[in-house]
């Protein structure tokens, strides 16, 4: 197996080296046989190419088993005219990650942000392909124009076959969880897009007669987050409502810096974590790698499933274990959660666990 590994902006770098230091870890106790290659990505490459993100880059990592991607300080990139490229929309694009998965669990020996006696345990299925992003919902062009200094448009694009394909993933996996998926939407204003993402999930809904299918306007989910997190397993969402709902839940079960991501084809996977860069902190050894571990670990799972490698879902559960078995000492924390590790030391405790 071979891993393509791009650090990145920001905190990437740091939480990419943890994350690859617990991987090789596993790597050896597992016996998994994987090769890194790194490449430039982000504000290195634009320094050194003229652009974020090369078209060779994206073709080379069609070649590999598994991508691993590191923070991206997009809101500072310049303009695609001048080479600042979406790293991750290109990715998504590209290699049609269309599966933005998103696991949000509270752990009973940290603190959430939920109401007391509340718990979560829920996987939030965001399509990544389309939707309310100008980036990559059309073939060529931008989909944002200004016809005049005081105006501004945008387009939207829902397509049955991209809406049906997520909600075929939320089903899959609910059918291993507690078989319930609840779709997301607001088509009560977006009648034509959102409802025909509706009609697309409830007409997959009909090939998988076991798992109970619901759906939530996206305002009344966040709601309902809040108040009863315990009613929902599966969430399937288009990509702009995917994405908001996701960051509520993970910092909701208790933060952002430990929720796991991947994004994923039917033939490809690539692990980022679901947070930012972070630029303030970068490079002081104070960043949490936990979201970073864990997505690597669903990158092992997502190979072990696809290409029925028992000792690749072993090793990814063994990771996931590592880290709450670090994060039950309050000591060996990062101090975006009450320790005084850093993210060096964080991510050895997680290799000496795991060992």
């Amino acid at each position: 197996m071979k891993f393509l590994v791009l650090p990145c902006d920001g905190i990437g770098p740091e939480i990419v080296d943890a994350s690859v230091k617990v991987l090789q870890a596993a790597n050896e106790k597992y016996g998994l046989g994987i090769e890194l290659d790194y490449e430039d990505v982000g504000f290195v490459s634009l320094e050194k190419y003229g652009t974020t993100l090369r078209d060779d880059v994206l073709e080379k990592a069609k070649r590999y088993d598994g991508v691993i991607l590191g923070t991206q300080s997009h809101a500072d990139y310049p303009s695609p005219e001048k080479g600042g490229r979406n790293v991750s929309a290109g990715f998504r694009i590209g290699l049609d990650l269309y599966a933005n998965v998103r696991p949000a669990r509270t752990r009973p020996f940290l603190d959430s942000n939920m109401k007391p006696g509340k718990s979560m345990d829920l996987v939030i299925m965001r399509e990544a392909t389309e939707g309310f992003y100008p980036d990559r919902n059309m073939t060529k062009g931008w989909a944002e124009v200004m016809p005049d200094r005081d105006m501004a448009l945008s387009i939207r694009k829902i397509t049955r076959r991209c809406s049906e394909r997520i909600a075929r993933q939320a089903f899959i996996l609910a059918m291993k969880r507690k078989k319930k998926v609840t779709a997301i939407h607001k088509s009560n204003s977006f009648h034509m897009t959102d409802g025909l993402f509706l009609e697309a999930v409830y007409a997959v809904a009909k090939e998988y007669p076991e798992v109970e299918v619901d759906d939530l306007l996206v305002d009344a989910s966040t709601a309902h987050l809040v108040r009863n997190p315990e009613q929902f397993d599966v969430l399937v969402a288009t990509n702009f409502y995917g994405d908001i709902i996701s960051d509520l839940a993970s910092e909701l079960s208790g933060s952002l810096g430990l929720a796991g991501s991947i994004m994923a084809s039917d033939e490809h996977c690539c692990a980022q974590a679901q947070h930012g860069s972070a630029p303030d902190i970068a490079g002081k050894d104070l960043a949490n790698p936990s979201s970073m571990i864990l997505s690597v670990a669903m990158l092992l799972h997502w190979i072990g499933e696809n290409k029925s490698l028992d000792s690749y879902l072993q090793a990814a559960a063994a990771m996931s274990e590592a880290v709450d078995t670090v994060l039950m000492e309050p000591e060996k924390r990062t101090r975006d959660l009450g320790g005084s590790y850093g993210c060096k030391d964080f991510s050895q405790a997680v290799c000496d666990a795991l060992s």
